[in-house]
């Protein structure tokens, strides 16, 4: 899933051109395609949700991106979506996995589903406005500084909450999903990446207080939501914006607490040795709640360079349900322009993280368990997963990249048997 920056308050991480004008139309479309390999790691055994060695994948998405001004304020989106491929080791393997645009569901063949169809409507605070240039997700014109955004309908909650502008697009920056969004944050959505519901925003000066209820998937990672919030998830954000130095930075306070049919870690352990069986988190699920929070930092430190960090930590004796299987984590990384160096639209990202499992998640991953995307089916040596990505995204020309991305995995799934493992991927991404 890759969330739209454009959201109705910043400008967005789509690399996109305006189509149309702010006449009230708008008219966008993209194209990624990624190819990511891991070559041979020490691999001494495996389990149904292993990253395996000696492989290569490919992902392919093509989106349209319509939106309309149906009335003062009021803006209306829809985004059809070809798919096709598969994530490495089928999108599993590793908590903090490679690629955020190998989704949950693959297949050999291009599929149409419609990924985001939403209303938004901005609402007055005060006589001050501002320009924003036309983008996928945002209509060029005007707009109040002061107010308050509704968005309701099928959209990404990353497209409103834990936006970062260095580290959020797996088609224009970082592709682990440790690095574009915050590890810990369990954010409804299906198998795709989106979700049902409604938002609520509130720009006042430098301060923005978000709002959201989704829908969670039926089951874990299910390709199917819920439609009636009978299992769902609330958010809030605080975001404060600054200046330092002259320079823009942004800090932002996100809380999610997710009700549903979830299982205790201990629980489904429990009544595995009760009755000799692999731990199964389906057989102890009761209606309970999860939460988690994360703090989001960037700064910008000169016209080229920014720097970004998120940690996180949720509650790790409950299973997570729509996103991975990280009770803490922590990254640290940089954006650096090429200007420097006579290429001003190339950009350099470097990134270190660590994911981590609290004691309760361990122990049912060393008795066989097997998590949202981890199981090795044993777990003698624990480890953290830490992982460091770097890429070089080339401009060839206006709206056309092409990226080399690396990343090294050390203790893939939490397992200082396996690994380390080196990702190797080429992204190519074009929008107008």
């Amino acid at each position: 899933m890759a969330p739209l920056a454009a959201r109705a308050q910043a400008a967005p991480q789509e690399s996109t051109t305006t189509t149309g004008s702010d006449k009230g139309l708008a008219l966008h479309g993209q194209a990624t395609f990624i190819v990511q390999a891991t070559p041979a790691f020490r691999s001494p055994y495996v389990g149904d949700n292993s990253l395996t060695p000696d492989q290569a994948r490919e992902t392919f998405d093509a989106t349209l991106f319509a939106g309309a001004r149906l009335w003062r304020g009021a803006e209306v989106w829809i985004s059809p979506e070809i798919d096709q491929g598969f994530g490495l080791s089928n999108t599993l393997g590793v908590a903090g996995f490679p690629s955020a645009e190998a989704y949950k569901v693959g297949r050999n063949s291009p599929y149409l589903r419609l990924q985001r169809l939403y209303l938004r409507q901005a609402i007055t605070l005060g006589d001050g406005r501002e320009y924003v240039a036309g983008a996928a997700g945002q209509l060029a014109g005007t707009r109040p500084r002061n107010r308050v955004v509704v968005t309701i309908g099928k959209f990404a909650v990353g497209d409103v909450f834990d936006t970062n502008a260095y580290a959020h697009d797996p088609r224009g920056d970082f592709l682990n999903w440790a690095a574009v969004d915050a590890g810990t944050f369990d954010y409804a959505a299906d198998a795709w990446g989106y979700s049902t519901g409604v938002s609520i925003e509130a720009y006042v000066g430098p301060w923005t207080v978000r709002g959201g209820l989704f829908n969670l998937s039926k089951v874990p990672n299910g390709e199917t939501l819920e439609p009636r919030f009978g299992q769902y998830q609330i958010n809030a954000e605080v975001e404060r914006r600054f200046s330092i130095a002259g320079r823009t930075g942004a800090m932002r306070l996100t809380i999610f607490r997710n009700r549903g049919r979830f299982s205790r870690f201990d629980d489904a352990v429990a009544l595995a040795n009760a009755t000799g069986q692999l731990p199964d988190l389906s057989l102890t699920r009761m209606r309970r709640s999860r939460w988690g929070a994360s703090v989001n930092l960037e700064q910008a430190v000169s016209d080229t360079v920014g720097l970004f960090g998120r940690a996180g930590v949720a509650d790790g004796s409950i299973e997570p349900y729509d996103f991975t299987d990280i009770d803490r984590t922590a990254q640290f990384g940089t954006s650096i322009g090429g200007t420097k160096w006579g290429r001003p639209d190339d950009t350099v990202g470097v990134v270190a993280i660590v994911n981590s499992i609290t004691a309760p998640h361990r122990r049912y991953l060393a008795a066989g368990g097997l998590g949202l995307l981890v199981g090795d089916g044993k777990l003698p040596h624990y480890g953290a997963e830490a992982i460091g990505e770097a890429y070089y995204q080339l401009s060839l020309r206006k709206g056309i990249t092409i990226a080399a991305d690396y990343q090294l995995v050390a203790n893939p799934g939490y397992n200082r048997d396996r690994g380390p493992a080196n990702v190797f991927a080429l992204r190519m991404h074009a929008a107008f």
